[in-house]
């Protein structure tokens, strides 16, 4: 039987105006690259960020219910101009904080 995946709890917020720029130019880098430029990509990585610092800023620091937190307020964004949605959106900034974190994405270790 396998052991389930424990949460990931990211270390406090100590600078959110850095972290913030920090999220933003990377998911702004990851849509570029996923398929093609486009402009509301840097709209899409502006509203997350903002959705993400804000969740930190009130202390939710469980990566789990940061994804949860993106991809329900990312319903609201119009995605009728991108290749994107709110789910794609939630994994690809779970993914670059794993990978800034040095978290393996496979197996949460």
């Amino acid at each position: 039987m396998s052991e389930p995946i424990k949460p990931i709890t990211l270390p406090p917020m100590s600078n959110p105006q850095q972290e913030g720029k920090w999220l933003q130019a990377a998911l702004h880098q990851w849509l570029d690259r996923e398929f093609i430029p486009e402009a509301v990509n840097h709209q899409i990585a502006e509203r997350a960020t903002q959705i993400f610092v804000r969740q930190r800023l009130e202390g939710e620091n469980d990566l789990g219910c940061l994804v949860i937190a993106i991809v329900t307020e990312m319903q609201a964004f119009d995605f009728s101009k991108s290749f994107y949605g709110e789910f794609a959106i939630a994994n690809a900034v779970s993914d670059l904080l794993l990978d800034s974190l040095g978290i393996d994405r496979c197996c949460g270790q």
